[in-house]
This record gives C-alpha cells, sequence and structure tokens, in this order.
C-alpha cells in the first residue's frame, strides 16, 4: 500500500509541474513528432532559456557543433551593429580624373566602391543623379569601376551548388550594383491567354524566349512547373539567351524570379548607361575595371543607408550578399577608407576579438563568409542562445531585435505561425541548407516572459523539421508559471 500511495503521488506531482518530467529535455509531443519524421536527437540542437533565469528551459545536444545555415546571420548583423553602429554608412567615392568644363569631363570618371551592401537599383538611380546634379552631363573618356578595396580569393559562384545565376550565390564585391540581378516578373494575361514576362532591369546583353502556357489550376509550387533555362552566347559569354519553358497559373498572379548572370563590368556599364541617359547624361567611352589614382581628391561621396536599415533586408529575408558585404566590413572598422583592404582574415580576427571582449568564449565556432551560405560555418545551439542573450542586454537591442522576421507577420516568417497565438510574438530568425534547418530568435510567452530559442537541425530530415520546431516554439509559448 505505501508502494501504491507512492506512485499515485509521483503521478499527480508529474500532471502538476509537468516541465519537471523531463528537466531541460524535449517535451513529449516534440520528441514524438521528431521520432515520426525519422530525426534521432542526435540530429538537434536545442536551447531555450527565459531572459533573467539562470537554468535552461530545454538543453539538448546544446554543446554540439552544428551548421546554423542562415542563422549565422545573427552574430554578423549584431557585431555589425556594435562594432560598427547603427548610424553607420558605407561611401562610395566618385572622381572626375580629368578636367570638367561646361560640365564636361575630358578624362575618366572613376567610380571606387567600399562594400555598399544596397547600392540596390533605386539607390544606384540616387547616386547617378546626384552625380548629376554636380553639373556633369558630357563623360569624354571611359567609366572606371574601382573594386580595389576588396582583397577576397576570386571564388567560382557555382562552387557551393553548382547553381552559378542564382542570386544566394552572388559573391562579394567592392562596388556591386543591384547585386547583379535581374528580376523576371511573371504576370497572368487571361484575355490572351498567355503569360506576360518583363525583365527588371533588362540589359542589352540579355534576350528572353518566352513559351510559357497559361493554366487554369491551382498555383501551387509554381516555380516547379517551369523551366528556366540560361544558355551564355557562344562568342561572349557576357550575352545570355533566358529560356522560359512550361505552364504557369492565372490563379499565380505576379510572381517573380531573380538571376544573376553578366559578370560586374558588363552588368554596370548596361545599368549605367541607362539611367544616366535618362538623367540627361552622355558617355563616350566604355565601362572598364581600374584603380583610382592616388592624388585625386573625389568629385562626390554618395552614403549608404544607415546600418539599422541594411540588416532589416539581411535578417528579414535572408539576404546573403549583403551579409557577405557586411561582414567583409567588421575588419576594417567604421575607418573603412584608412583600413583598405578588406579581407577576409581581418574579419574573423575582429569577430573573434569582439567576443572576448564580450567574455563569449565560443572554442567551436566556425565562420567562413557571415552568412551561412557555407558547409564550414559552424556554432553550438548553447552558444547562439549566449549570444541572443548579450544582444538583448545590448544598447542595440532595439535595432537588433526589430531586423527580425515577426511571425506571421513579414520575412521568412510571414506565413509561419499564422493560426497560433504565437503570431506577432516572436522575432526569429530562419535558416535553410540541403540537411539544415535552423530556427533562433526571442519569443514573449503567454505570461510577458521573454524566451530565448535556440533550434538546429542537421540530417538528411531536416526538410521535414519544420512542424516539430513549430511544436516547440508553441510548447514553450505555452509553458505554465
Amino acid at each position: 500500500m505505501p508502494r501504491l500511495c507512492f506512485c499515485i503521488g509521483l503521478l499527480v506531482l508529474q500532471s502538476i509541474l509537468p516541465v519537471a518530467a523531463f528537466p531541460h529535455g524535449l517535451p513529449p509531443t516534440v520528441k514524438q513528432k521528431l521520432q515520426q519524421l525519422a530525426i534521432p536527437e542526435s540530429a538537434i540542437g536545442v536551447y531555450a532559456q527565459e531572459i533573467g533565469k539562470t537554468q535552461p528551459i530545454v538543453a539538448v545536444n546544446a554543446d554540439a557543433a552544428m551548421n546554423p545555415a542562415s542563422v549565422m546571420k545573427l552574430l554578423t548583423t549584431y557585431a555589425g551593429l556594435e562594432l560598427l553602429g547603427p548610424a553607420y554608412t558605407w561611401p562610395t567615392m566618385l572622381y572626375a580624373n580629368g578636367k570638367m568644363i561646361d560640365g564636361v569631363l575630358q578624362g575618366d570618371l572613376i567610380i571606387k566602391g567600399y562594400g555598399d551592401p544596397k547600392l540596390d537599383l533605386e539607390n544606384f538611380w540616387l547616386l547617378i543623379h546626384r552625380l548629376r546634379q554636380t553639373g556633369l552631363h558630357e563623360i569624354k573618356g571611359n567609366l572606371v569601376l574601382d573594386h580595389s578595396h576588396y582583397d577576397i580569393p576570386a571564388d567560382d559562384p557555382g562552387e557551393f551548388d553548382g547553381q552559378p545565376y542564382r542570386t544566394y550565390n552572388v559573391l562579394p564585391e567592392a562596388l556591386l550594383v543591384n547585386y547583379r540581378t535581374s528580376t523576371i516578373h511573371f504576370f497572368p494575361e487571361p484575355g490572351k491567354h498567355s503569360v506576360r514576362v518583363v525583365v527588371d532591369p533588362l540589359p542589352e546583353s540579355v534576350l528572353v524566349q518566352n513559351n510559357l502556357k497559361l493554366t487554369q489550376g491551382a498555383c501551387g509550387d509554381w516555380q516547379n512547373l517551369l523551366t528556366i533555362e540560361v544558355e551564355p552566347g557562344a562568342e561572349d559569354k557576357n550575352n545570355f539567351t533566358v529560356i522560359l519553358n512550361g505552364s504557369f497559373s492565372r490563379q499565380c498572379g505576379k510572381q517573380s524570379y531573380m538571376l544573376s548572370l553578366q559578370d560586374s563590368t558588363v552588368y554596370t556599364r548596361d545599368l549605367f548607361n541607362r539611367l544616366w541617359a535618362q538623367q540627361g547624361g552622355s558617355l563616350h567611352g566604355d565601362v572598364v575595371l581600374g584603380k583610382t589614382p592616388q592624388h585625386l581628391s573625389p568629385l562626390k561621396i554618395y552614403q549608404s543607408p544607415p546600418l539599422a536599415d541594411i540588416i532589416r533586408g539581411i535578417n528579414k529575408f535572408s539576404n546573403n550578399i549583403a551579409a557577405r558585404q557586411l561582414y567583409l566590413t567588421l575588419g576594417t572598422g567604421d575607418v573603412v577608407i584608412n583600413s583598405s583592404p578588406a579581407t577576409l582574415a581581418k574579419s574573423e580576427a575582429a569577430i573573434r576579438q569582439w567576443l572576448v571582449s564580450k567574455q563569449l568564449n565560443f572554442p567551436e565556432l566556425v565562420v567562413e563568409n557571415g552568412s551561412g551560405l557555407s558547409r564550414k560555418e559552424q556554432i553550438s545551439a548553447r552558444h547562439l542562445g549566449q549570444l541572443l542573450l548579450a544582444a538583448f542586454n545590448s544598447p542595440v537591442m532595439p535595432e537588433f531585435i526589430s531586423s527580425l522576421p515577426i511571425a506571421a507577420v513579414d520575412g521568412t516568417l510571414k506565413n509561419r505561425f499564422t493560426d497560433t497565438p504565437v503570431k506577432g510574438l516572436a522575432h526569429m530568425k530562419t535558416g535553410a541548407l540541403n540537411n539544415v534547418r535552423a530556427l533562433a530568435g526571442y519569443l514573449l510567452d503567454k505570461s510577458g516572459r521573454r524566451v530565448i530559442i535556440v533550434f538546429f537541425v542537421n540530417h538528411d530530415q531536416a526538410g521535414q523539421s519544420r512542424a516539430a520546431m513549430d511544436m516547440l516554439v508553441q510548447w514553450i509559448y505555452n509553458r505554465p508559471l
């Protein structure tokens, strides 16, 4: 009888203290979901801790070094905010190498970049507009592009996954204009039984063959219903034909697909000529690569948007190339011109010195490019959790957290947690590679407690793990006081 009473008492205790039944382990529902997905616990790293508490809520393989995919951007952007400051801007210098008389430059115009991560179409137009405001309207010589601020290896954009024309594989450049991207917009036109295709910007060196058929069915995964073939020119590898085959449903509405085709010189030439002509300017020469003579003074200095704005694009929409450009800036600091050139070694040293200054010791940390688009980068769930805790207690906390996707609201979480109480209460970064899924950030639970959550999956079934991740987030939201 005493043994029976003890067992009954234990069951009662477990029912009123559900967390105590699995101290620091996974909730049974999450564990069961992982088992259904054939993902072993050895393939995950989980760490969850309420801010202000000393012990984690959940810690499973929390000290194992794991690939975080794009969640690595949290390290890069937080370090950027502290090392550079939220108001930091990147300069792009414009030089007149020759005499300018009555708005006519008898020589070359030089544009020297310092790694601006957001010299996109709108901002490049603004740069050209401000150049025109100097009174210059005719360039007799060449447009010279100066990329010398970066001293980095000349990698192959297709090395990561064999997709050299995908925009996530664009490599860093000190003068990177619009990420060298052309966006293909698809518009269903039922009245004409066709799909209208618009490429923006459409370089002179790109030809589009549209063979798409308009269908009536559900949109579904529309990208899998069409094929996009890219054929470089036989004589000029910077002339491309983009061939569109397959079908596109009228139910899809407008959709977009991005490609990066030409090299930097050709892409910038085509775009500059078009925008410069729109401003009433003319260029007689060509666009070439070169270096800025030391004796020249700038004709104009264009400043990027502030870092606090730029990291929103990096984290909310997982912009790989912008993250890589930011990472390279960490090594030169806020005196970017005087610290030139930027190198990967300088950036890694800056990150590690910064972590030491914050008394954060991450011996397993490997950073290759700061974006998470890597098979080498790694960090443990516990240490990423500690980094998020440090960020929460940092003066740059408001800018950092506001850069993260909001559950069921925007960014990569816009269509996640849509019908759950977590909607609008989680600021979390997602990450995805083949065999890797990750989720990390902050959750405000039903009792108003702020919780840090990190969930890594490194496994060939990682692509199926979203349900288990979301289940853990909702369990933490609903946990009792």
